[in-house]
């Protein structure tokens, strides 16, 4: 078969807070979703280059990295006082880097045989969109925007004020010709070349609040890896787990995920640092996420474990302490969502910040264990406890809501979420029949997710000293997989149900959402099999990864959000649960196959969910419009499949790392180098043999802290 690259026709640059969005001629059209975008406002949504009026014609554009993108163009034939240029003769090169601020350098060149004079010119406008509205399409013009052209300064200033909600752009220009004009909404450069000669100009665009404003780098395109951004990418590379192997696809998309990573790394101002965490996804979700950056973290685990300490702190910083009905805040409340747009500002939204999120709370606990392993450092626990201890806190009186032992979740909000587990779509949970479920919810992988922070706590207890209470948490812990498994069980369907109701009925739909009750370990061994069994089922299993929702139901639609389609990061926790509980085929039958997705995607880029049409020998995986691309939990799910095949649990406070390595005749060598341990770094070979047992040795560090232990833990927590 030819190769197919699967994905959106745009060309994404992004660093920070700042993304730009753009047709692949990197223009911006006007009624479009694109544009350059600044803390949640859209600061340009039309951006065109012309000559003499004639639109330029695309030969090929994209990415040089994650913040940089190069475009080459040529013309049309123009019309000017001294005759038409022939089409095709002038080269232009359009180039862009951003560092928060972005710098845009435009290059021509004459390969025509006589000499050319015309106007080049660039409209730019400016709507100040919230990026709320950009999304529904429906874009409402509240303040007052003013544009000032200065000649002297050869600059172009427009700000945007609404009340005491400030955006503002900077366009500061040079060229290597006669100065430009302002006219019309038009930058106008008249451009003269002889054969051969070249012309260039710079646009550096400075972005900002009304109180600060963001420089763009000064150098240009050529000078690029010598940009402050470029270099943190380098000390990125060089600081994150590093993997070779014979299966050149994996090793593509391990380190298509490791670039997706770095361009996803959010600068957040914490109590008492700068920390860099994981925004949620480019374009829609570059901003502080609950849910989102704790599971990332989770997924970066053992590739860059500081992601954890610092989405601990931030998140930690936006605790709720009262109750507010609008937010659908609760004391001791981890965050769904922060936005810094307009609408959030003026309390248009309740995004500032939302706390409609059932999971990221006991996700939160979660995190702080993995990090605490990940990095053996006690003082985290320390730092970290009075939050902690809030989280419990709210489990046991916001998180269950009547009091029966569940987890159950209902907006107060007139403008929250209808749904707050992963599954969010506001029709993602619904009854066999296609109708929506009554709230309040009761999901079954909120329980789950309980009884793993239960035990993840006890042991955080049991290192402070605090033994009795983490007694009193593992007892907790058994009851709530007792009670669970006796409500949420159907004997019937051999499956756990999707949900309890409003109503405590049980809702039979079948889904994905009981694989991530074996990822969190509350499924009894003697049940896991029939589980497995039924996830692995040819309408839940499309080939390209797990469904969302099974094939057989009334809603399923395999191009909807959560309804049938496949989400990468879904399928690596369910991969890890089928390991916890044994499943090594299976688990690698799911890496494979998502695996095998990701040949087709442009760059080997995992987007954050694709169609999930069955496959077959004749078709490909198809693309969700609207997807996030780069998103974090779906760079981040190469890491956690290949976590389940190698087996990694990471137990830095006693010095050791247990691997129980599964390889598939697929992938039959792994090599990772400066794998991070504590204070330690680690360089390990896994490879097959020929019969099918894997084995490993450690090329660097001590061999000693290295052991083979079994992943299959099932109920019971790994050591």
């Amino acid at each position: 078969m030819l190769e197919v690259a699967v994905g959106p026709p745009h060309i994404v640059a992004n660093q920070g807070h700042t993304v730009l969005v753009t047709e692949p001629d990197g223009q911006i059209p006007l009624h479009s979703q694109k544009g350059l975008y600044f803390y949640d406002t859209r600061l340009i949504n039309h951006w065109s280059i012309c000559a003499n009026g004639e639109h330029w014609q695309l030969l090929n554009g994209g990415n040089l990295y994650h913040y940089a993108c190069r475009v080459y163009l040529t013309n049309p034939e123009i019309y000017t006082e001294k005759g038409a240029i022939p089409p095709h003769t002038l080269q232009l090169v359009l180039s862009r880097s951003i560092d928060e601020g972005m710098h845009e350098d435009i290059d021509i060149l004459n390969y025509g045989m006589e000499p050319v004079e015309f106007n080049l010119e660039v409209l730019i406008q400016s709507d100040f969109a919230d990026i709320f509205e950009v999304k529904s399409g429906k874009v409402v013009q509240r303040g007052r925007v003013a544009s000032r052209w200065s000649t002297e300064d050869k600059s172009l200033r427009t700000t945007y004020r609404n009340k005491d909600f400030c955006r503002e752009i900077a366009i500061l220009i040079s060229s290597n010709g006669p100065p430009p004009a302002y006219a019309n909404g038009r930058i106008v450069f008249p451009v003269a070349l002889k054969p051969r000669e070249s012309w260039h100009g710079c646009l550096l665009y400075e972005l900002g609040d009304g109180k600060v404003r963001t420089k763009a780098p000064s150098r240009c395109m050529a000078d690029s890896k010598f940009l402050r951004v470029g270099q943190r990418l380098e000390e990125w590379h060089r600081e994150a787990l590093k993997l070779q192997t014979s299966n050149g696809l994996v090793g593509r998309l391990f380190k298509r995920a490791i670039d997706d990573v770095a361009s996803l790394r959010l600068p957040i101002e914490s109590r008492d640092r700068l920390q860099y965490v994981p925004a949620a996804g480019v374009p829609w979700f570059v901003a502080l996420f609950g849910r989102d950056s704790l599971i990332a973290s989770l997924q970066n685990a053992c590739v860059y474990p500081d992601f954890a300490r610092g989405i601990l702190d931030v998140l930690g910083d936006h605790q709720a302490a009262e109750l507010d009905d609008y937010r659908d805040a609760e004391p001791g409340k981890i965050p769904h969502e922060l936005r810094l747009g307009e609408l959030a500002h003026l309390k248009a939204v309740p995004h500032s910040p939302y706390y409609g999120s059932a999971d990221a709370t006991v996700l939160y606990l979660i995190v702080l264990h993995a990090a605490w392993r990940c990095t053996g450092d006690r003082s985290l626990l320390e730092r970290h406890y009075p939050a902690a201890q809030r989280c419990l806190d709210w489990i046991d009186r916001y998180g269950d809501r009547d009091g029966d032992g569940f987890q159950e979740y209902q907006s107060r909000s007139p403008a929250g979420y209808e749904n707050q587990g992963w599954k969010d779509a506001g029709d993602a949970v619904l009854n066999p029949d296609g109708s929506q479920v009554e709230g309040p919810k009761a999901l079954c992988e909120l329980q789950g997710y309980v009884y793993d922070a239960w035990l993840r706590m006890a042991e955080i207890l049991d290192e402070l000293g605090q033994r009795g209470a983490a007694r009193a948490l593992r007892s907790k812990a058994t009851a709530l997989f007792d009670r669970f498994n006796k409500t949420f069980w159907d004997e019937k369907a051999g499956f756990y149900v999707y949900a309890l109701d409003g109503r405590k009925r049980k809702v039979l739909t079948v889904a994905s959402n009981p694989g991530h009750c074996l990822w969190s370990g509350i499924v009894p061994r003697d049940r896991a099999g029939r589980v497995v069994q039924r996830l692995m089922a040819s309408d839940m299993s499309s080939g390209w990864g797990i469904r969302t929702l099974s094939s057989e139901h009334p809603a399923f639609n395999p191009l909807s959000y959560q309804n049938g389609s496949v989400w990468p990061h879904d399928n690596g926790l369910i991969a890890l649960g089928l390991r916890r509980y044994g499943f090594a085929a299976e688990a690698c039958r799911v890496a494979h196959d998502v695996v095998a997705a990701g040949k087709y995607f442009a760059r080997h880029q995992m987007p954050e969910l694709y169609a999930g049409m069955s496959r077959d020998s004749m078709n490909f995986p198809v693309q969700y419009l609207g997807a996030n691309v780069p998103q974090a939990w779906a760079a981040g799910s190469i890491f956690m499949l290949l976590q389940a095949i190698l087996g990694l649990v990471p137990d830095a406070p006693h010095d050791k790392l247990y691997v129980d390595p599964c390889l598939p005749d697929w992938l039959p060598d792994i090599t990772i180098r400066d794998l991070r341990l504590g204070g330690r770094k680690f360089d390990i070979r896994f490879w097959r043999e020929e019969k099918g047992q894997s084995l490993f040795e450690v090329l660097s560090g001590d061999p000693r802290a290295v052991s083979r232990q079994s992943f299959a833990t099932g109920p019971a927590l790994a050591c």
